[in-house]
């Protein structure tokens, strides 16, 4: 089968979107099907406009203009590069990933159905604050019956889009991993036997969505209720933020508390997870929370807010908690340095039972997108 990735965001961009879309791409390629994608990031040499490099097995199509800020768009020649690429390529299926606001993406989801090619577009964001304006606009367009399969990355993301598009059938393809290589280590997981400090973690981009100064806000409300020394947390990541979030954990007292580590390697953020009990996912518009399914894999206890993706893999009580709002977060952090029996119990679980979500489980919901895609095409091009 020949694949066709649309995605405005891709390496050497990282990311959500980048890692999932390049990970997707490379498992394809592994299982026999020619697999291309098309972006509007440029390559690590500038490569732009056209350019074709073969990675991994998958052919990368860079499609974008050189642009300040390197913005993933090519708002000119964007469209005709694209409908090129189409051309020339002749795809099976077009996979197109879509964000709030991508550009790029659907300019791709709109060519390839007009030329009438199987198109499937997954959201990898929450609409929430968009879905319900959007829905009166949608309505009035082509897009009320929508002739591609339309997914998201979780349930709680699949509802807005079913939302946005009057109730038609969304499905589910989910974000994967290599579960074996986050499996807990075997000398991890003492749940704090040891009598040292709760080990905290979080892995994010330092940006605003993601929450990283109101993270430390909740750490430092659990320390003020708890023995000097009880919470350590490490943040794993690198962003606009990280001066403010620096300047706020200084502001608050917690140089002793809080590690800002910067971006890691993904064998170094493994290592730091081994290290750890907890992960902390302050996000609230979260679709699905690759990282904290990474972290769940390799045997952490999970914090999260309701109604995000990471309901997909943690179970309230169970894995971790999913809290309400960020004051049930640190009373649950609380909690857990408090009553060390019940995180043992709880790491004990998460280490012990492996959550969904390999590639092979990826793989065939992409698949059956497809398949689905094209009987939508079939019925476009008869009526």
């Amino acid at each position: 089968m020949r694949v066709v990735h649309v995605s405005d965001c891709f390496a050497p961009r990282t990311g959500g979107i980048e890692t999932q879309v390049g990970d997707l791409a490379r498992h394809q390629a592994a299982a026999g099907h020619e697999v291309h994608v098309l972006t509007a990031t440029l390559g690590e040499g500038g490569e732009r406009a056209g350019v074709v490099d073969v990675e991994d097995g998958v052919h990368v199509h860079r499609l974008g203009a050189r642009l300040p800020f390197d913005l993933p768009v090519n708002p000119v020649a964007g469209p005709r590069l694209l409908r090129d690429a189409f051309a020339a390529v002749r795809p099976d299926a077009v996979h197109v990933h879509a964000g709030v606001l991508s550009p790029f993406a659907f300019d791709g989801a709109r060519l390839a159905v007009t030329a009438g090619l199987p198109t499937a577009v997954t959201w990898h964001c929450m609409l929430d604050g968009v879905a319900a304006p959007a829905a009166h606009l949608v309505a009035r367009t082509r897009w009320s019956q929508p002739r591609a399969a339309l997914s998201a990355v979780s349930s709680a993301a699949a509802e807005r889009v079913r939302e946005l598009f009057g109730g038609v059938d969304v499905a589910v393809v989910p974000n994967g991993i290599d579960a074996d290589r986050w499996a807990p280590t075997p000398d991890g997981g003492d749940g704090g036997e040891g009598g040292g400090p709760l080990r905290l973690v979080a892995t994010m981009r330092l940006a605003p969505r993601k929450r990283a100064v109101p993270l430390v806000e909740v750490v430092g409300a659990a320390a003020r209720r708890l023995p000097p020394g009880a919470l350590h947390l490490m943040v794993v990541g690198d962003g606009p933020l990280r001066d403010p979030l620096t300047a706020r954990v200084r502001a608050l007292g917690l140089d002793d508390v809080v590690e800002l580590r910067g971006r890691l390697p993904r064998d170094e953020v493994r290592a730091a997870y081994a290290d750890a009990d907890v992960f902390l996912a302050p996000a609230r518009l979260e679709a699905f929370g690759i990282a904290a399914l990474e972290a769940r894999t390799a045997g952490l206890v999970v914090l999260a807010h309701r109604g995000t993706g990471v309901a997909e893999f943690v179970t309230d009580g169970r894995d971790g908690f999913l809290v309400a709002d960020d004051a049930e977060m640190a009373e649950a952090v609380v909690l857990l340095a408090q009553d060390r029996s019940l995180l043992r119990r709880m790491r004990a679980h998460t280490r012990a039972v492996r959550p969904a979500f390999a590639w092979d489980d990826v793989l065939a919901a992409a698949e059956a997108e497809y398949a689905r895609a094209a009987v939508l095409a079939r019925g476009a091009s008869g009526s």
